[in-house]
């Protein structure tokens, strides 16, 4: 399968099933083809120093805390939230890269994901040391899809009528 700006090239008048482009990789999961292994060593590499960077981040963000001298039971409750935020998190979208989420429960998490942004990463990083985050997921969808087009598609040969009868 050749691919033309991330798109797959299907001959003409082809009504097959089209793979899913993922972010960052497009529709190179399909044959792990144009730059699939570098877009993922890139794609783990960023996800890991965009983490570290975040880390770094609430890092500062405790220190301020430290500052105001706010207490130790508020101090102590934002470590704790971020920290289950972003186990949430991590468990959420891990659980993401191998089946569909409900889109209504998504939007219901949408704050506790934001908030546990680390986890996300993290988790994304880690797929991506395996496969492209989502491949599996798109993958099983893409074949299902083309075995029922070619089932679909296939057309017996012959008259049945005409059909031998075996004696």
């Amino acid at each position: 399968m050749s691919e033309t700006n991330g798109t797959p090239d299907t001959p003409a008048g082809s009504t097959g099933p089209r793979p899913d482009p993922l972010r960052f990789f497009g529709t190179t999961w399909v044959d792990h083809d144009n730059g699939y292994t570098a877009r993922r060593i890139a794609v783990s590499a960023g996800s890991l120093a965009t983490a570290a960077a975040s880390c770094l981040m609430l890092r500062f963000a405790y220190q301020g805390i430290q500052i105001a001298d706010i207490g130790s039971f508020v101090t102590l409750l934002m470590v704790v939230m971020f920290a289950v935020c972003s186990a949430l998190a991590f468990r959420h979208t891990w659980d993401g890269f191998t089946k569909r989420p409900d889109p209504d429960r998504q939007a219901s998490l949408r704050g506790l994901l934001t908030i546990g942004f680390v986890g996300s990463l993290l988790a994304y990083f880690f797929r991506s040391l395996t496969e492209a985050p989502g491949e599996k997921l798109h993958r099983e969808e893409y074949e299902t899809a083309r075995k029922l087009h070619e089932n679909r598609t296939t057309r017996r040969t012959g008259n049945p009528a005409k059909k031998r009868r075996r004696g």
